[in-house]
């Protein structure tokens, strides 16, 4: 009949010189993207970092760059590897406009970021600042400094961390719009405006191991730098449990995505089925594209928490 033939000349026209069909995927209705364990997702982007090290080694290495000279006359210096930054990024059932769904704060992970910090402190003490120094901050001062720092003879771009006592505040704020749009002003949520009677020396050494900050962004997702390549898969690995974990105990007691229900009335608590980790991926400073994480394989309650998830 008419019918069979026209589903005969679709199914030919469909069919390649292979005599196989070709498969035809729609925006509508996308291949689901594979999921991996946690393990296997840090194992995938190491090994894919590794392959890139080693492509970047070869061109260094070639003949060419060997024998050509530099600018200034002087031999090549030895190849320096790009030690890549693993990224996760955490996408988590609330949404940040609701009261107390917007999440801040700072982690010290166990074997830290890898990234070389420099330390700013502001206090009006001059023990104080003198602890500071003899700590690691490469700057420390009151009034003077802030002066220093508002007129650009202490450059800003080198500092990664601005600490500040709560006597210094009134100081600080003055610098506030210099600050602020770099993200350096101090903050109590964050750990870097210190309360009266804290460990000034400890909380400069933590900053200078590499305490990562986070918040969540418009659309509730984290995104942290979660350690070097150079640490390898268990420090990784460690770093990540900690990082999973510590997002876990920060659950608000309300949470969930959406509009608020009519009618004006206090939120609900979320429900016990309800999901706090929706997605998360893993990918590398260098890396094109990222990989899908298994939720089952991240979530600190799940039998499954960062080992692999059987067939």
């Amino acid at each position: 009949s008419n019918r069979i033939r026209m589903w005969t000349r679709r199914l030919l026209s469909a069919t390649g010189t292979g005599g196989a069909i070709r498969t035809y995927v729609s925006r509508a209705h996308p291949k689901p993207i594979p999921e991996f364990p946690i393990s296997q997702a840090i194992e995938t982007v190491l090994k894919d970092a590794e392959q890139r090290r080693i492509k970047r080694e070869e061109r260094w290495e070639t003949k060419k760059l060997r024998i050509q000279p530099t600018p200034d006359g002087e031999e090549a210096t030895p190849y320096r590897n790009q030690d890549e930054t693993m990224e996760v990024a955490l996408n988590l059932n609330i949404d940040p406009r609701k009261p107390g769904q917007a999440l801040r704060g700072s982690l010290s992970l166990p074997h830290g970021t890898g990234k070389k910090m420099t330390v700013l402190v502001f206090t009006a003490d001059d023990a104080q600042q003198q602890t500071a120094l003899d700590s690691g901050a490469a700057y420390a001062g009151g009034k003077s400094l802030v002066q220093d720092v508002m007129e650009g003879r202490v450059p800003l771009d080198n500092i990664q961390r601005i600490l500040a006592t709560a006597d210094a505040m009134p100081l600080v704020k003055s610098a506030a719009r210099l600050l602020g749009p770099k993200g350096l002003m101090p903050n109590a949520k964050v750990g870097t405006l210190l309360k009266e009677g804290q460990d000034i020396s400890k909380a400069v050494q933590e900053q200078l191991a590499g305490q990562a900050q986070y918040r969540t962004d418009k659309n509730g997702i984290v995104h942290l730098g979660i350690g070097r390549y150079s640490m390898g898969h268990e420090k990784l690995q460690e770093n990540l449990r900690f990082f999973f974990s510590s997002l876990w105990e920060a659950k608000p007691e309300s949470y969930g995505k959406g509009k608020k229900k009519a009618g004006g009335g206090k939120q609900k608590k979320a429900g016990a089925k309800a999901k706090y980790f929706l997605r998360a991926f893993l990918t590398s400073s260098q890396q094109k594209g990222s990989i899908k994480v298994d939720v089952r394989t991240i979530e600190p309650t799940s039998p499954f928490f960062m080992i692999e998830v059987p067939k």
